[in-house]
This record gives C-alpha cells, structure tokens and sequence, in this order.
C-alpha cells in the first residue's frame, strides 16, 4: 500500500508577502488552500485545473483573507475560520484594511461556510487535519497540524513571534498559545509560517529569542 504524503508549495503574496499554503496530494487533481493573500494571481494560475476542497484560514486579518473572494468564486469551495473573528471577513475595520489603505484599500468577503474550534478534527483531501486554537496575535487565530506539518498563521516565525498590538492581540495569550499547545509538539514538527521562512519546533525551543 502506498502512503499518500501532503505536498506542500508556498506562495508569497500581496505587499506583506503573505505565505499562502497549497496543499496536494502527488497525483491528484484536488488541493487545498491555507491563506490565500492579497494580489493572488500566481496562487489562482497554479489551482486553475485543481478542485480546491477548502480554503482554511488561520485567522482573518486583510493581508491573509485577500485572495478569498476570487478563489471562492473560481473554484466554488467552502472557507473554514474560527467564530471568535467571524465578522472580520465582512467588516474591513475588523480585519485592519481600513487601517492602512495605502496597501490596498478595504477587503470584505462573504461570510466563512464552517467554524473551526479547538480540538477540531477535518478530514480534507482524504487526510487528517487537527485544529489548535492558538490566539494572542488576533483571537481567532488557529494552527492546522497534520503529521510533522503545522501551519501556524502569524503565530510562531523563524526566531520571532506574531505582533500583539492589533485589535483583539495580547502578549500572555500568544506565549501561551506557543508554550502550551506548540512546544508540545515533537521537536521535529515543522512550522509552516504566515510570513518568513518555514522552521520547526525544536530550532524555535532552543533559539527564538522571544519565548
């Protein structure tokens, strides 16, 4: 029997270059889509013979939920965000693009189809999938983890951690949300970030300077 590995290819969108996440299955025409940022043309060129399942968020700040509308649309797919920011897609205040306008101006989006919430299991693309609530850089912020690969948003980066000072952040809730939920994970687990590099639990335990 052979084993089904997810295949993962990052896009850096938009003018924050925003990791946006395909997922695939190698010899499959169907994938998944973590983030689809702002400016999305690269990632919707690359899905354009795909089924896409779903478009997981991790949280619903501007410069991550950019690139919804125009993926829901083309590939009729349902989108996954946590409760706690779900008026964010539909409110630009909410979601910040009001605040820097000189980024783009104000993203709204229709409402998510499903609400992620702690411990949450989702069965895409035939695999496994474990919701982590992990708030403090925004409330609703979540970490998908399937086998060693997590894909933590604005959570965790490359010897650095997701800002606080936004509406609804908070400094404990983050390091907590690190400490309790991510440094429990195998050292070998590998962090797929919203922005930077990809990294992994153990280098961040032994080097990020600010946990």
């Amino acid at each position: 029997m052979t084993t089904r590995e997810l295949q993962v290819e990052s896009f850096s969108l938009g003018p924050l270059q925003t990791n946006a996440y395909l997922l695939t299955v190698p010899g499959e025409n169907r994938g998944i889509v973590i983030d689809p940022g702002m400016n999305p043309q690269p990632l919707l060129k690359r899905v354009a013979n795909l089924e896409i399942e779903a478009i997981l968020l991790t949280h619903a700040h501007f410069d991550h939920i950019g690139g919804v509308d125009e993926l829901r649309k083309l590939k009729g797919c349902p989108v996954y965000l946590h409760d706690a920011e779900a008026e964010w897609l539909t409110n630009p205040k909410r979601n910040g693009s009001l605040n820097w306008p000189e980024l783009g101006g104000p993203i709204t989006t229709e409402p998510a189809e499903y609400a992620l919430e702690e411990g949450m299991k989702l069965e895409l693309l035939g695999l496994p999938f474990q919701v982590l609530h992990t708030p403090g850089h925004s409330p609703g912020s979540v970490s998908f983890l399937h086998g060693n690969k997590l894909f933590g948003g604005d959570v965790l980066f490359k010897l650095s951690v997701g800002r606080t000072d936004l509406a609804g952040g908070s400094e404990n809730e983050l390091l907590n949300s690190i400490h309790s939920k991510l440094f429990r994970l195998p050292d070998d687990t590998i962090v797929y970030s919203g922005h930077g590099p990809k990294t992994s639990i153990g280098y961040e335990k032994e080097n990020n300077p600010y946990v």
